[in-house]
């Protein structure tokens, strides 16, 4: 992010799932992944929303995905700098495991929805809960769907749009982006997840 803002670059929206401080690792599944980079503490929080605000145009929207765990760290950390205007729930067509006798089975996330400004929703007003199945991870271990990613985008962002994913994982707001005629701009420190990334957007028709 330091050198697009060295370059003057705005954006029109952030939208991204970064780590949730919460040193997740799943084992769940066949596939393995590798662990989540920067997850076992939120100590890079202050300065990316202090980035994120920098690089973001005026009056726009964004999206940044978290979980309960450490769902008051990150409202307190945006709240400095932006409007949070909503927690958007998402709900998934399955739970995950966790406690599976002490504790109610989980079956949502939680997403920041953000104002830079002020902006308009584009269409009709949604419920702040989106329903949309989950991906079954397949190529990153938190990999969000491309239909809810576009939904995302389409509420309040148009076509031509300069969109940013600082955390781009395997790629999924880059083919939403894609899909919908959105510029895109995606960071992601891991090599393998990039590369995972920079094939799947490009393959996108």
């Amino acid at each position: 992010m330091d050198k697009l803002i060295a370059k003057g670059v705005k954006v029109d929206m952030v939208l991204t799932d970064p780590p949730y401080g919460m040193d997740f690792q799943s084992n769940r599944r066949k596939e393995k992944h590798n662990k989540i980079a920067n997850d076992s503490s939120l100590e890079w929080l202050e300065d990316f929303v202090a980035k994120m605000y920098e690089i973001s145009a005026g009056n726009t929207a964004h999206y940044v995905f978290c979980s309960f765990h450490n769902i008051d760290v990150f409202k307190q950390a945006f709240e400095k700098k932006f409007k949070l205007k909503n927690i958007l729930i998402w709900e998934k067509n399955v739970h995950s495991m966790g406690d599976l006798k002490g504790d109610f089975a989980p079956k949502y996330e939680m997403c920041l929805f953000l104002h830079k400004g002020r902006t308009l929703m584009r269409g009709k007003r949604d419920p702040n809960i989106m329903k949309f199945a989950k991906t079954g991870n397949k190529l990153h271990p938190t990999e969000k769907p491309v239909d809810m990613m576009e939904y995302l985008l389409s509420k309040f962002s148009d076509e031509g749009m300069r969109i940013l994913d600082p955390f781009m994982g395997s790629g999924t707001t880059g083919v939403a982006c894609k899909n919908l005629n959105r510029k895109f701009i995606g960071i992601e420190l891991d090599e393998t997840y990039y590369k995972v990334a920079k094939d799947r957007i490009k393959g996108v028709v």
